[in-house]
């Protein structure tokens, strides 16, 4: 059953309710029926065939969506500049996401796995990230002109060049800047780990030290750069990429992005639909794990979040043949090294990057209003003396909720409470041990680095979690330990977001009677359910005498069944 379906299940399912009103005095929204955990847009579908001439065959056939080409200069012109206008005269009020399920989550998709959300995640798991053994590179041992370097880094901030390696594939090889040695490299390897454990589709990224004789430059290859001028990428174009790289004892450093799977069809959009993909059917922007997406980003810092670094791969039931039909379009995340700091070659615009948009009316308009008398964000800004790799990153004056990209995202602009809530309650399950591991994987040549580093992320997610899991209700992992006896985690006391001694665990009925609780330990707690009868039906309220809002777990206790059935969860909005 597709959302849409569920969602048309539940207001039939209200409306018998409402007309039946005389006879049954609970309402019940939701019907006794797991929550959709796999979304329909990972079933296989055809899409029309076309000739697509290729330099081996002139007849190519093709049965996948066309590439789609985003330009960075009208992305930003269109999210910064004719989006905002458009805006203000369409009728287009920002409602909640439309792919929740009754369980107030998102299921299994195209665009997202439900990892560290739903289940453990250990250290080994972590430091994998989207890397599977086979994609691992073995720089230590690698053989003098065994690295073929078949194509220049076509674009971007970062210098580099491709690499084929046989029975392994293609990896994209990219050089740190000398602005800010090794940080680009920790950042792209960091954040994609970040972004897979959370739940998004990533490519495998790391970090390799390798000696330059293990290179074999390819004879006669061109690249384009950033002015789209073509150029020889010949011996003096690579001894210029690995001048730049960061050295250790006569190794070169770069960062290596494996080549994604399939037939790779361009980046996604953060707002409509990919006509030509018939799964996609839920507006981009409508879409939570896209908005509730801007809460990592901020954590991360990843102001670079827009479709440019975005990618949809057509991944085809035949292996052999990635051109093929049947098969489903997969989104993945891509480039988070712009995360951690990075930095502008102007100043005034790398302190206000987070703070304020390249091209803000807001700001502008408040400037304006108060002849820019007020002190604003970015000029308290200050570099950590010795950390200066990590730009302006920190603590101190970051806003969660304030936190803004380059420019405007549209997905990111839509994210409400409930959505920003939702992510929050996975970054939740980052210990500080798991948060250190991510801050070594950066390999910093510099242990106070990786301190400091370990320090920046732990302070900013403490500010998230204050902000999302003190409002809507941090109670979460609800499951029934016997038939009248559930259980749930206290996320915000597992993570110690307040005192532990603040935390007291309540439950009661709808109609006010007080149910017995059990407090155990690391914000798990049990409630004892009322005996079941025929046909009950009951709405179990839970606090948690810290966070604002309630947790409503709606239970069932059908005929000839022993025990309760959890049916769906709310989070009401206590309000401001």
């Amino acid at each position: 059953m597709d959302f849409r379906s569920r969602r048309l299940g539940y207001l039939l399912a209200a409306g018998t309710v409402l007309g039946l009103g005389a006879c049954a005095a609970t309402p019940r929204p939701f019907p006794a029926q797991p929550p959709m955990a796999r979304d329909t847009d990972l079933r296989s579908v055809y899409v029309p065939c076309r000739v697509e001439p290729s330099k081996k065959d002139p007849n190519h056939i093709v049965c996948a969506p066309e590439a789609y080409v985003s330009p960075l200069v009208w992305d930003a012109a269109n999210n910064s500049l004719f989006r905002p206008l458009a805006r203000v005269f369409a009728v287009d009020p920002a409602g909640e996401a439309t792919n929740v399920n009754s369980f107030d989550e998102v299921a299994d998709s195209a665009w997202f796995t439900n990892r560290m959300g739903i289940r453990p995640i250990g250290i080994e798991e972590l430091m994998r990230g989207a890397c599977e053994p086979a994609l691992m590179l073995d720089d230590e041992n690698a053989q003098d002109g065994t690295w073929v370097i078949d194509q220049g880094k076509p674009n971007g901030a970062s210098p580099g060049f491709r690499v084929n390696l046989p029975g392994k594939g293609k990896y994209m090889f990219k050089a740190d800047s000398k602005e800010q040695p090794e940080r680009p490299s920790a950042a792209s390897v960091i954040g994609a780990a970040a972004y897979h454990n959370v739940g998004f589709y990533t490519s495998c990224e790391q970090i390799v030290y390798f000696k330059p004789s293990v290179l074999k430059l390819t004879p006669g290859l061109r690249f384009e750069d950033n002015s789209g001028i073509e150029r020889d990428f010949n011996k003096a174009a690579l001894d210029k990429v690995l001048d730049i790289a960061a050295k250790r004892g006569g190794r070169v450093r770069m960062q290596a992005s494996a080549w994604l799977p399939g037939r790779l069809i361009g980046p996604f959009s953060y707002d409509g639909t990919r006509k030509d993909d018939p799964n996609d059917v839920i507006p981009h922007e409508d879409r939570r794990e896209l908005r509730g997406g801007r809460i990592l980003a901020a954590w991360l810092h990843h102001f670079d979040a827009r479709e440019q670094n975005s990618m949809d791969s057509w991944i085809a039931d035949d292996k052999k043949n990635p051109d093929s039909s049947p098969g489903y379009v997969r989104h993945y995340y891509l480039d988070t090294s712009d995360c951690l700091g990075s930095e502008w070659d102007w100043d005034a615009i790398s302190r206000r990057l987070g703070n304020s948009y390249l091209l803000d009316f807001g700001d502008i308009g408040q400037d304006f209003i108060t002849l820019g008398i007020p002190t604003r964000p970015w000029e308290r800004m200050k570099r950590s003396p010795g950390h200066e790799i990590f730009g302006y990153y920190g603590v101190d004056e970051f806003v969660p909720d304030q936190w803004k990209n380059e420019y405007p995202n549209p997905s990111f602009s839509r994210m409400s409470e409930r959505d920003g809530a939702w992510m929050a309650r996975i970054l939740s399950r980052f210990t500080p041990e798991m948060i250190a591991t991510l801050a070594k994987m950066g390999e910093l040549s510099k242990f106070d680095n990786t301190e400091y580093l370990a320090k920046v992320l732990e302070g900013r997610l403490v500010k998230i979690l204050e902000r999302y899991l003190l409002r809507l209700s941090p109670i979460a992992d609800l499951r029934l330990d016997g038939p009248n006896r559930l259980c749930g985690t206290d996320l915000a006391a597992r993570r110690m977001v307040r005192d532990p001694r603040s935390f007291h665990h309540s439950a009661r009925l709808s109609n006010g009677a007080n149910l017995p609780v059990s407090e155990l330990t690391n914000g798990d707690f049990c409630v004892d359910l009322p005996p079941t009868a025929p046909a009950t039906y009951v709405q179990v309220y839970l606090w948690d005498a810290v966070a604002k809002g309630a947790l409503v777990a709606h239970l069932h206790a059908p005929n000839g069944q022993r025990g309760y059935f959890l049916a769906g969860l709310e989070r009401p909005d206590p309000g401001n």
